[in-house]
């Protein structure tokens, strides 16, 4: 795709800007939204580990989409597990998969994750909500390249590109002792951050707006718009939520 080379700046490194104001299911025209989309097409072309950070509602998972949608990993799965919507104690057998008898319950041999995304993209959401206890794991994992099923004693190799999601303050949870050092380094090989709605301005807050309604009135078979009132009410609401509360 032909870009306008319009000025932006990754430190010393002048970045072209995306010039179509969505990129799969990210919807957004302002610089920051831009820019974002020009670096997601960049990254998605390598294999590097990418930690994506950002506030409840900003987008993440589809971030995590486009990422797999663009690489050369497109034709394989993209699996994900959210690390806070499970038990402690169930969640490094969702990761590593276990064996027959590794535990009560476990009448029969289960995949984990790292091995059912083999050849694609292993989503893990919420990583900041990981126990401590098993980051050494994840680690271990990251940088050999293998895991080992509960109760097994061999190694199996794995090959998946992993992003990794929070919208946790990581390096204050690191300060903190709550978070490796070094699973954070290795996980943020590549870091994007996404900018809550009430930072990306008021043309992007209209724009999905307008687009959110325009779903309504299609499923309603009906014409529906904004009066200036409501455009004033929704530029001057600060989104916590972000794109999951207006939409």
């Amino acid at each position: 795709m032909d870009k306008a080379r319009l000025g932006t700046r990754l430190g010393a490194v002048a970045l072209p800007l995306w010039t179509e104001p969505r990129l799969g299911g990210l919807i957004g025209g302002t610089p920051a939204m831009l820019h974002l989309f020009e670096l997601i097409e960049r990254f998605a072309a390598s294999d590097a580990t990418v930690l994506i950070q950002g506030e409840t509602g900003t987008g993440k998972e589809l971030v995590a989409t486009a990422i797999h949608t663009l690489s050369h990993r497109a034709s394989k799965q993209l699996i994900s597990l959210n690390c806070a919507a499970l038990h402690e104690h169930l969640v490094e057998s969702e990761l590593f998969g276990h064996v027959r008898g590794a535990f009560t319950g476990a009448s029969s041999d289960r995949v984990g994750v790292f091995e059912e995304a083999d050849g694609g993209t292993l989503f893990l959401d919420e990583i900041g909500e990981l126990p401590l206890g098993l980051q050494p794991k994840l680690l271990r994992a990251l940088e050999q390249r293998e895991i080992r099923r509960i109760g097994e004693l061999e190694y199996r190799a794995f090959d998946a590109r992993v992003v990794a999601a929070t919208k946790r303050d990581i390096p204050r949870m690191v300060g903190e002792e709550k978070f490796r050092d070094d699973l954070f380094f290795r996980l943020a090989q590549v870091t994007l951050h996404l900018p809550p709605l009430r930072e990306r301005g008021n043309a992007d807050i209209t724009f999905l707006a307008d687009l959110f309604l325009a779903r309504v009135a299609e499923a309603r078979g009906c014409s529906l718009r904004f009066d200036e009132s409501a455009y004033a009410k929704l530029t001057a609401h600060s989104w916590p939520g972000n794109v999951r509360e207006l939409g």
